[in-house]
């Protein structure tokens, strides 16, 4: 009766990504950049593919709504890690922590099938380029895409299901700039162990057979091109060379904070604690590298 009785916290407390007041500045101006950067990127392309005829095709379909997505993703919550690189007291509510929560796995969910997506696009043009129109229809499009999203909102609502009703009723210091979920289920008042296995094991299991997928697909692209040497194949290879870069260091850091979650030394969990910031960190803007080759292309593109 005595856990019945215990009052919900109403707020967080974060403790951000420093104190001191020199990295402070050093941070807010570079993320700052960063995010105005991404999201004028991304509007720049979602634009440029909107009003071009010519990248009306499936490649540019697809990366049009991962531009989108980056922009969600940048959003949920580096506008309030900003604000709060200078605040004394960094808190968020009870309700805005569930949220932010709920559109990181939204987002990061959706981006991964909407990845999966662009492999299986690039393999079918460079594998079967005769059969690219009839399979890479408009329909089949649009399907891979809300595929994407009803993927993305399945997978954040298992993590949030028993979330929600979880007593929160004691410590309420989070160590990081956002609400992450890992993190948050520790300040609950019940042992946690096995539903934190769970959703750890689900989200690692997650990102490792997509990371395998993925790197089954580039290998079928690398084979297929193996022995040609046009410059339409070194194109391609290029392209692949991106995208395999970007996919790396997006499931490279998700995957080993997965699987090292449950170390038993200090210093493992201390360099744990180390990477998982890097990651959130460096999350929405990780397609920066092939917004770069993007902005090549439209440029060429744009030429014609």
């Amino acid at each position: 009766m005595e856990g019945a009785n215990h009052s919900r916290v109403s707020e967080f407390v974060l403790l951000g990504l420093t104190d001191s007041p020199e990295l402070q500045i050093f941070f807010f101006v570079m993320f700052s950049l960063f995010y105005l950067m991404s999201i004028l990127g991304n509007c720049l392309i979602l634009l440029t593919v909107l009003f071009s005829p010519h990248l009306h095709s499936p490649m540019y379909f697809l990366l049009s709504n991962l531009s989108l997505i980056d922009m969600c993703l940048s959003s949920f919550a580096t506008p309030k890690m900003i604000v709060d690189i200078f605040a004394q007291h960094k808190t968020i509510s009870f309700e805005g922590c569930i949220s932010q929560i709920f559109f990181l796995h939204l987002f990061t969910g959706t981006e991964i099938v909407l990845l999966i997506s662009m492999s299986f696009d690039r393999c079918i043009a460079i594998c079967k380029p005769l059969h690219y129109s009839s399979v890479m229809s408009q329909s089949m499009c649009v399907g891979l895409v809300v595929a994407s999203w009803t993927v993305g909102f399945l997978h954040t609502m298992t993590q949030l299901a028993f979330t929600l009703y979880l007593p929160f009723c004691g410590p309420n210091v989070v160590d990081s700039f956002f609400c992450d979920l890992p993190l948050v289920i520790q300040l609950t008042c019940i042992d946690t162990y096995i539903l934190g296995i769970f959703m750890i094991s689900t989200s690692g299991m997650i990102a490792l057979i997509s990371f395998l997928l993925l790197l089954t697909s580039y290998i079928t692209v690398l084979v297929t091109i193996k022995d040609h040497s046009s410059s339409g194949s070194s194109k391609a290879l290029s392209t692949c060379t991106a995208h395999f870069i970007v996919v790396s260091m997006f499931f490279g850091p998700c995957i080993f904070i997965y699987v090292n979650q449950e170390v038993k030394t200090a210093v493992k969990k201390k360099l744990i604690r180390q990477v998982k910031k890097g990651r959130n960190v460096l999350l929405p803007h990780i397609h920066s590298l092939e917004k770069i080759n993007i902005f090549k292309i439209l440029t060429s593109c744009l030429k014609f």
